[in-house]
């Protein structure tokens, strides 16, 4: 892909760029809040639910929890990955794209790049597993992007990958280890932090603060009062304290901290534990990034590694706090809640981080402390 040397800093500003830059070529998803899975959260785990836990035998902790969920699966394709895909490719000149354009996926990201390639009128070459979800694969032709099945690892994947580049000579446009991946990823949090203080300015008690004015730092420096008058704009009083983001290759969750640094929200990774596909919370435990992953956990869009690019920023702890892991059975178990008390459908990799808020006792016990 375009030279990384000549791309725009991973800095907020960049990400506000990207975000002008791509708007009109994708949905502004909706926020949705759910009042009985806020009380599932702020209600005690059971003592038995820590029984071979680090936690055994301990008081469980009591979070305050008010959710905002940031309904990605209504973006076009059903995911977050049309946001990166079509910043690259907004990014790329006619020259660049001329000979058409490769990545390799398991599913979101294929498909994102294939409507995005045909969007501008180019050709895709989508490399994906032979283990990738049928729908996704019949949904990725159906953009009119070139198929080329390769096994599940990354080291396969990419394999295949060079063989088309070599074949053909289209440019590379990598799931998630780019800048511009990972800045039009990071377009998200900039509407979910608008989003959320529209509707938090609109009824106070959304937010576990209630009506409480705070007195904070916005995100210049500067410090900022609410006005007691209900008609002032929103501004960071109402700010976001904490995002929770699934972490597979990690585009997803650099760019969220990348949009949110130095706000005051705090951002936090989520990964399923299954056959080791909790990489990003191992690697920041042994201080390296892990290169490599084989699993098949339930959740299939997170069983990539974490790519040097975002690496270097969850990596960063002023603007990753931490990442966390759970089990394949607290993922189904998220997911099924979604769906009973919401209404709403997503895929298991969209439930990691509710999987988080819910069952990691050590994440809850943070969330109590501070």
């Amino acid at each position: 892909m375009a030279d990384t040397s000549k791309t725009l800093p991973l800095v907020r500003s960049s990400v506000q760029s990207a975000h002008d830059l791509i708007k009109d070529y994708i949905h502004e998803t909706p926020v949705l809040t759910c009042k009985t899975l806020n009380k599932l959260a702020s209600t005690p785990q059971t003592t038995e639910a820590l029984i071979g836990t680090p936690f055994e035998g301990q008081e469980p902790a009591r979070p305050r929890i008010n959710f905002f969920f940031k309904c990605e699966n209504y973006q076009r394709i059903g995911a977050f990955k049309s946001r990166g895909a079509f910043h690259a490719l907004a990014r790329l000149s006619d020259k660049e794209l001329e000979k058409g354009v490769v990545t390799h996926s398991s599913g979101n990201h294929a498909q994102a790049l294939a409507l995005a390639a045909r969007t501008r009128g180019v050709h895709a070459y989508i490399v994906m597993p032979t283990i990738s979800t049928p729908s996704k694969i019949a949904a990725t032709k159906g953009y009119g992007a070139d198929v080329i099945f390769s096994g599940s690892t990354s080291e396969e994947r990419e394999a295949v990958v060079e063989d088309v580049i070599k074949r053909t000579g289209a440019i590379l446009v990598p799931p998630y280890d780019h800048p511009n991946i990972i800045l039009g990823q990071g377009t998200m949090a900039l509407e979910l932090e608008k989003q959320v203080q529209e509707m938090v300015h609109k009824d106070p008690s959304l937010s576990v603060h209630g009506s409480n004015r705070e007195r904070i730092n916005t995100s210049n420096g500067h410090s900022n009062d609410q006005a007691n008058n209900q008609n002032s704009p929103p501004n960071h009083s109402y700010h976001l304290d904490a995002v929770i983001a699934p972490c597979g290759g990690g585009g997803m969750l650099s760019g969220i901290a990348t949009a949110l640094h130095p706000t005051p929200t705090l951002v936090f990774g989520a990964e399923p534990s299954f056959q080791g596909a909790d990489d990003a919370r191992r690697g920041l435990a042994l201080n390296s990034r892990i290169p490599s992953v084989s699993t098949l956990t339930i959740a299939d869009g997170l069983r990539t590694p974490v790519g040097e690019i975002p690496w270097s920023i969850i990596s960063d702890g002023t603007k990753v706090r931490g990442v966390y892991s759970v089990s394949d059975e607290q993922i189904l178990a998220a997911m099924r809640l979604v769906l009973e008390r919401m209404k709403v459908l997503v895929e298991p990799s969209a439930a990691v981080g509710l999987a988080v808020a819910l069952f990691d006792e050590g994440w809850r016990r943070m969330v109590e402390r501070e």
